[in-house]
């Protein structure tokens, strides 16, 4: 059994139990569920903006503990005034250390888009990320069949939410090409054994539609890289262990964004 098995299967027994305890029309009385989201494509196309989605992580299945001192707000604050162009939270609890509450907190000192990140199994899930104030949901094609994919992602969009498919192969991307996505990301990161290559984005950026925003995942940790992956036709780029593994993450991507 591959991680991500193991991540999935004890996400579907994390989602029957949130349901038993909040239903989805509790969800859809919480006060951020009717707030309007920010747009991912307006955010990324923005010329004072870098492209950059910064992710606040704690932990991860490969290399545990990753940052468990700095604080959400102070991070998430700080990516943006250094000019990320949205932010990614992790809220998946067993196996990196996140929560929702961590979503909300973020919500409560951005103006940019946030992107809740989690394993979705469940259109559940993509109600409560509306509900704790996210903007984009991430729909990873490893772990859902493309009827799934186009389902979910029906269902974000009804909500208003914007919604990043993630894909490692070739496969993977061409069966689930769907109107109602509004970015495709390259994930860099075997999610079966963990092991990095960005030749993953090299050799998939030619075979994403220009009309989706392409996102480069994982495995970035110089501005030359971001400078290269631009120049091959990516708009955005999702960074979280390069900052997070530092003391001061929001002084690491301000150095980081002064040599772009």
């Amino acid at each position: 059994m591959t991680i991500l098995d193991k991540i999935v299967e004890k996400k579907k027994i994390e989602v029957a139990e949130a349901k038993n305890k909040v239903s989805i029309d509790q969800l859809e009385q919480y006060p951020l569920f009717n707030r309007t989201c920010y747009s991912l494509k307006d955010s990324v196309s923005n010329p004072e903006r870098t492209g950059i989605i910064a992710e606040y992580k704690r932990a991860s299945p490969s290399k545990g503990l990753i940052n468990g001192t700095s604080t959400v707000k102070d991070v998430v604050k700080g990516y943006q005034d250094a000019g990320a162009s949205a932010i990614s939270v992790l809220t998946d609890p067993d196996f990196f250390q996140g929560s929702l509450d961590d979503l909300t907190e973020a919500r409560e000192v951005l103006t940019i888009p946030l992107l809740r990140k989690e394993f979705i199994v469940d259109t559940y899930q993509i109600a409560e990320a509306k509900a704790y104030g996210a903007d984009i949901i991430l729909l990873i094609a490893a772990c859902l069949t493309p009827d799934e994919v186009q389902s979910f992602s029906k269902y974000a969009k009804s909500l208003g939410l914007n919604v990043l498919l993630e894909v490692h192969n070739k496969e993977e991307l061409l069966q689930n090409i769907f109107p109602e996505i509004d970015a495709i990301g390259v994930n860099n990161r075997n999610l079966k054994d963990f092991s990095v290559s960005l030749e993953h984005s090299y050799e998939l950026v030619n075979q994403i539609p220009d009309s989706y925003i392409k996102v480069s995942e994982s495995g970035i940790s110089a501005p030359s890289t971001i400078k290269d992956l631009k120049s091959k036709g990516f708009n955005s780029f999702l960074i979280g262990e390069n900052f997070m593994k530092t003391t001061n993450p929001v002084l690491a991507i301000r150095e980081f964004v002064d040599q772009l």
